[in-house]
């Protein structure tokens, strides 16, 4: 970074077109800031926190927050909350809603010492860093990093359909030539998202695949 600086400073006025100003300097210094980012990334750990389970979203905030009223963001790498799409059948409508891979934690890449440590540590929603009792937080492995990660890479563009019966439920069909036709779900195919149902019909037991939108559980 010193040798990027002083060439800068060396530049001669014979080395600047009429009209041309030496306003690329700011972009050097924003070069050189992000080596030193770049730098500081190369000395944090991934670590995983400990925190109220159903407020992982908003710790995530209040960390981010408090690490800028300390001082400390540059220490700060990133705070991740890994997440799902999942789609709940709800009165025969589709609701989107997010579901934590790890309900209760949070994972943070940061540079542990004293002061960072005591700002995560106390931010509100946080319990604890994991790590044995009495001892220094322990670092994630790389490669339990990459599974993480890669799992989420995974997941991101699959629509996940939360299916709220099982096989053996009693449902009813309230969409297509069946409607108002009641039987057993026999199979469940969660790939193709269909469900084949036992009906009877003139007194005969049919099994009829269906979407999952078709049909309702009974209670």
């Amino acid at each position: 970074m010193y040798s990027e600086k002083n060439s800068i400073n060396e530049i001669s006025a014979e080395d600047v077109s009429d009209g041309d100003q030496l306003s690329s300097s700011d972009e050097v210094e924003f070069d050189v800031s992000s080596e030193k980012k770049n730098e500081l990334l190369e000395m944090m750990d991934w670590f995983s926190l400990r925190v109220i389970s159903g407020k992982e979203k908003t710790i995530e905030q209040n960390i981010l927050r408090d690490a800028a009223d300390n001082d400390i963001n540059d220490e700060i790498g990133e705070v991740f909350v890994p997440y799902e799409k999942v789609v709940q059948l709800r009165n025969n409508k589709k609701v989107i809603k997010e579901k934590m891979f790890f309900p209760g934690y949070v994972l943070i890449r940061m540079i542990l010492n004293n002061k960072t440590k005591y700002v995560v540590e106390n931010t509100h929603g946080v319990l604890s860093f994991i790590g044995p009792k009495g001892g220094a937080p322990v670092p994630l492995r790389d490669s339990e990093i990459k599974r993480i990660f890669g799992e989420v890479e995974r997941k991101e563009d699959i629509e996940i359909v939360e299916i709220p019966f099982k096989k053996g439920d009693y449902v009813k069909i309230i969409a297509g030539p069946f409607i108002d036709f009641s039987g057993g779900v026999e199979e469940i195919n969660e790939e193709k998202k269909k469900v084949k149902v036992s009906v009877s019909i003139f007194g005969r037991s049919t099994p009829i695949e269906l979407d999952f939108m078709q049909i309702e559980l009974i209670k």
